[in-house]
């Protein structure tokens, strides 16, 4: 049974037929790359100028007058050895809360099979639906003076952890993934006297890997590329993330060495990605096969 494609293996062995796909495909690669690249690329040569080149018109495609020294600046002047700091910190604190609660969750809902399951999955996916900014304010104000112990979080790393723990989008990931492993396996390890918690931890943890590495991916990029939210929570100079901390910095500071700052704050999730993007794919498509 032959694949059907937009174009058929017999234009594709005409002469004309093969430039003209050749040469389709090589423009929309290139205008991808060129609008995807291009403004990485901006960020990057940028902070290489002096600060009368970065702002000229028209703008320079090859940094003229090369400063590495504006990259060494950016961090001494900004301090984003500190804000680095507290950016994995506040980061790898809701990548561990939201592995602890949001597989609890996913398992329950998967395999434990509770009353009105899928009315409450249901409802975890219509929240998907609201936009973040219309939560900002019944957030903060929880925050502010969190019911029943009445505790005012600014300033500290609850109110960045607690909003971030019930995640539904990785709730669902997990659920999906969950559905995906053999209930024979599970029922094996029930007869032989394993505990539900048992099965999770022995069983159920070292299959789901795949899915795992994608939520902790995602949880540690939801919390480095925030900015509402931690500016809001964290107005206290020493505690800001590492976004907040360059915005709040940013006055007086030349133009060149504040884009090198941006520069240094935007590698860490450059190289998350590229490090990891397979594995990204790979814990995405995971939980769709069976077999």
């Amino acid at each position: 049974m032959s694949t059907r494609t937009l174009i058929s293996p017999a234009q594709l062995a005409r002469p004309r037929g093969r430039t003209l796909y050749w040469v389709t495909f090589a423009a929309v690669v290139g205008i991808f790359t060129l609008v995807f690249l291009g403004p990485l690329y901006w960020l990057v040569s940028s902070g290489f100028k002096d600060a009368q080149e970065v702002i000229q018109t028209p703008p320079t495609l090859v940094p003229g007058s090369f400063e590495p020294d504006n990259y060494s600046r950016a961090w001494e002047v900004m301090d984003l050895a500190s804000l680095l700091f507290n950016t994995l910190y506040y980061a790898f604190g809701a990548l561990a809360f939201q592995l602890i609660f949001d597989v609890a969750a996913a398992y329950s809902l998967s395999k434990l099979r509770p009353v009105l399951g899928k009315a409450i999955l249901g409802m975890m996916l219509a929240t998907l639906m609201i936009p973040a900014t219309v939560l900002v304010v019944p957030q903060y104000l929880t925050v502010l003076d969190v019911p029943v112990i009445e505790r005012n979080l600014l300033n500290s790393p609850w109110a960045i952890w607690l909003p971030s723990v019930t995640n539904a989008f990785n709730i669902f990931l997990l659920k999906r993934f969950f559905d995906s492993i053999p209930k024979e396996l599970l029922d094996a390890a029930s007869m032989d006297g394993a505990t539900p918690m048992r099965v999770l931890w022995s069983i159920v943890l070292p299959i789901s890997r795949p899915i795992l590495g994608v939520v902790s991916i995602f949880a540690v990029v939801g919390v480095w590329k925030d900015f509402l939210w931690p500016m809001l929570t964290l107005p206290d100079p020493t505690k800001q993330t590492l976004n907040v901390g360059i915005y709040s910095l940013s006055n007086g500071v030349p133009v060149n060495v504040l884009i090198a700052a941006l520069t240094i704050a935007s590698l860490p999730t450059l190289l998350i990605f590229l490090v990891f993007q397979r594995n990204i794919m790979s814990g995405l498509t995971a939980g769709g096969l069976k077999g």
